[in-house]
């Protein structure tokens, strides 16, 4: 991540949201035959909504994402948002819904890191433990 600005990763972002939302949740590059949600989190500072696009996966009723940010040793800014404000907006293909934002409990890291090898490849870069999040979805 450190050849990566902010202005950089801004911009990339905004190229995944378009794409996304252009072909009903289906995106190229890196995302291509993957999973891929926006996640809409309230900025801890600003108080304004700030979209990032994330792998997830579906575990159960909740869909998993994982804060790591590629090994960087600072927690990416989408997950601080969600500590500060957890009430954060999923879309999903082309469904949109409000949902709860929380660290899975420690005793499923284990199986959550079989799932998502890459995350064990980060750990080694960063003494920080990534965290794995879980997205419920609140009733309408």
């Amino acid at each position: 991540m450190s050849n990566w600005t902010s202005e950089k990763v801004k911009d990339w972002n905004n190229q995944v949201v378009a794409e996304f939302r252009a072909n009903g949740g289906k995106v190229g590059g890196q995302y291509e035959n993957g999973h891929l949600l926006l996640l809409t989190t309230i900025g801890r500072k600003s108080g304004e909504p700030r979209i990032t696009p994330l792998a997830y996966q579906a575990d159960g009723d909740r869909l998993i994402v994982v804060a790591s940010f590629m090994g960087s040793p600072q927690h990416p800014a989408w997950y601080l948002n969600l500590l500060a404000h957890p009430e954060v907006i999923v879309e999903v293909g082309n469904e949109t819904f409000k949902a709860i934002a929380s660290d899975t409990d420690p005793s499923e890291r284990e199986r959550l890191l079989e799932k998502w090898p890459f995350v064990k490849q980060h750990q080694e870069l960063t003494s920080r433990e990534i965290p794995f999040v879980a997205l419920r979805r609140l009733p309408s």
